[in-house]
């Protein structure tokens, strides 16, 4: 009988694109996945990665295991969700991702609740991006996801998936008082056309997010600094350095010669908690989502 962590390891690589990238995935070293593939290939008396430059590359034989694998995977996921059921409680691990400012505003709590009232439940918290997110908990890697996303960047979300709405999150210019513009109550877009930016590296939600709602109102936005954590924007913001656009949830202490002024039309945006659908009756789950809705 093939071993399941073997098959983990060969489906996680497969996901992943090299051994590394599964590893971290999975929480070991790149040297155990190594050594669960060999086994795996001596057990199936098969070749399942070639070497190909510096990474590796999964032959023909991999990749109908694999496609197999995730089969089996999904059983054993269903399987589990049912014994889990039939006890009626929140028990064994579970994973969630959190994007960075949730992780800080919203997670210590949840996690705080979901000790006390669960205390049979093992709950890991891994800080990663929405895409990224998605892509983990469809993969299995994740029970639990909590992403967000912009009414003018919507994300796209699996049909595997389900998802449940937390709340909306504004956002709003941060600027030096320094700067001329500080002294207004409100901002429109119009009136940062000239501003240097600050704002995360392209390619992030929050980076396109802004990007869109500055072209929605005909301004090519002068994006300046790519800084993606919030404290180091606070301590350019501090010596009178760019302009950002910061929403409210886990933002933490701005500074006191930093002005916060609202932005017409208001930017804002949706936070969401993400499962497999087929997931959905697993105490565990459903335990997770009441002290998240209630936090």
């Amino acid at each position: 009988m093939l071993d399941m962590g073997r098959l983990r390891a060969l489906h996680a690589v497969a996901a992943h694109g090299s051994v590394g990238a599964a590893a971290e995935a999975l929480g070991f070293t790149p040297s155990a996945i190594s050594q669960q593939i060999a086994k795996l290939e001596r057990e199936t008396r098969t070749t399942l990665l070639e070497k190909r430059g510096r990474g590796v590359a999964l032959t023909d034989a991999a990749q109908l295991l694999v496609e197999t694998a995730g089969h089996v995977l999904k059983l054993v996921e269903e399987a589990e969700v049912t014994l889990e059921e039939l006890r009626g409680a929140a028990v064994g691990r579970l994973c969630i991702g959190s994007f960075a400012t949730a992780a800080r505003g919203l997670m210590p709590r949840v996690l705080v609740e979901l000790a006390e009232e669960h205390p049979a439940l093992d709950v890991r918290l891994l800080e990663i991006d929405p895409p990224e997110a998605l892509d983990a908990v469809s993969r299995g890697e994740l029970d639990l996801a909590v992403v967000h996303d912009w009414t003018n960047t919507p994300l796209p979300v699996p049909d595997e998936l389900s998802r449940m709405k937390i709340c909306d999150d504004i956002a709003d210019v941060l600027i030096p008082e320094s700067n001329p513009l500080a002294d207004k109550d409100v901002l429109e877009p119009a009136d940062l056309a000239h501003e240097r930016w600050m704002c995360q590296p392209e390619g992030s939600i929050c980076h396109d997010w802004l990007v869109n709602t500055f072209r929605a109102a005909g301004i090519e936005p002068n994006l300046v600094y790519r800084i993606g954590e919030y404290q180091t924007q606070f301590a350019l913001l501090a010596k009178g350095i760019g302009v950002a656009l910061l929403p409210r949830h886990g933002r933490g202490v701005v500074p006191d010669n930093v002005r916060v002024i609202p932005l017409r039309p208001t930017p804002t945006r949706r936070l969401f908690a993400v499962w497999r659908t087929q997931a959905s009756r697993r105490p565990a789950i459903t335990a997770a989502l009441d002290v998240i809705r209630r936090v």
